[in-house]
């Protein structure tokens, strides 16, 4: 019998923060599971009660005091969890689940990389780098049905961008790294699941800078956050939705949720 399952990934930029946007959020999609990244918070004070009180009862949390932090909150049963640390600093940017219909659900938020896309002279690009590059040695070594979602921190295609020319050279679409993004996505031959039902040169943004005062007059939005599917799950994947009025929202974060749907 083939049954629904849906899965909702964000950005919050602070939960409790955003509780009124993350309860807004599950009363109007229901989704089966959420993840959450840039949580900012440590586990111990994690809002809990709020998903307990709607059904999401089971909970897989990596947090950090003030910075980064994921989340995957769930009304299905998790089992095996666990964090890479692909930072290789301790900071809480991974962390992944079984479900029970065992797809494998990984969750990360890779670090957003500096200002100057020079890793000779910018730390945090170097770092950023390595990251994603850590992350491909353990695609290529992955051999079970596993979604990866979360805010990747790059927008791969010139489509990904509201001007390609004009951030070539910023961080975030710059050519270095968009080849080491291509080189995560080959080496589990990767599926992109929001290209897939929105084909590229289609508009497709999931971030806006906090710094327009009107996030609408200019668009100058950036594909950020995506979803990704091991190449067998193809034939599961039934929708995948941006939802671009939530950046409207009272006290929005800067990321919009991205919802897929699977069949299963």
């Amino acid at each position: 019998m083939t049954k629904r399952l849906k899965i909702v990934s964000w950005n919050i930029n602070s939960v409790r923060a955003r509780t009124a946007l993350v309860e807004r959020l599950l009363d109007e999609h229901q989704p089966d599971v959420l993840c959450l990244q840039e949580t900012k918070v440590v586990d111990g004070t994690f809002p809990s009660d709020l998903f307990r009180s709607r059904g999401y009862v089971h909970m897989a949390l990596n947090g950090q005091k003030m910075h980064h932090g994921v989340a995957i909150l769930s009304r299905l049963p998790l089992n095996d969890p666990g964090r890479h640390d692909w930072q290789d600093n301790g900071e809480a940017r991974h962390v992944g689940v079984r479900l029970e219909c065992g797809i494998r659900l990984e969750n990360v938020y890779v670090p957003a990389g500096g200002d100057t896309p020079d890793r000779n002279v910018n730390l945090k690009f170097g770092q950023k780098l390595d990251f994603i590059e850590r992350m491909t040695r353990w695609s290529d070594g992955l051999c079970e049905p596993t979604i990866i979602v979360g805010d990747f921190n790059v927008a791969p295609l010139e489509c990904d961008v509201w001007s390609h020319k004009a951030l070539l050279n910023v961080v975030s679409h710059t050519p270095i790294e968009v080849e080491a993004l291509g080189r995560l996505q080959q080496a589990h031959g990767w599926i992109d699941i929001g290209r897939k039902f929105t084909p590229a040169p289609t508009r497709c943004f999931t971030w806006w800078s906090y710094r327009s005062p009107d996030w609408t007059k200019n668009d100058r939005g950036r594909r950020l956050d995506h979803m990704w599917a091991s190449p067998e799950l193809a034939g599961h994947l039934a929708a995948h939705i941006v939802l671009e009025p939530c950046r409207n929202w009272e006290r929005p974060s800067d990321h919009v949720p991205l919802i897929c749907e699977l069949h299963i």
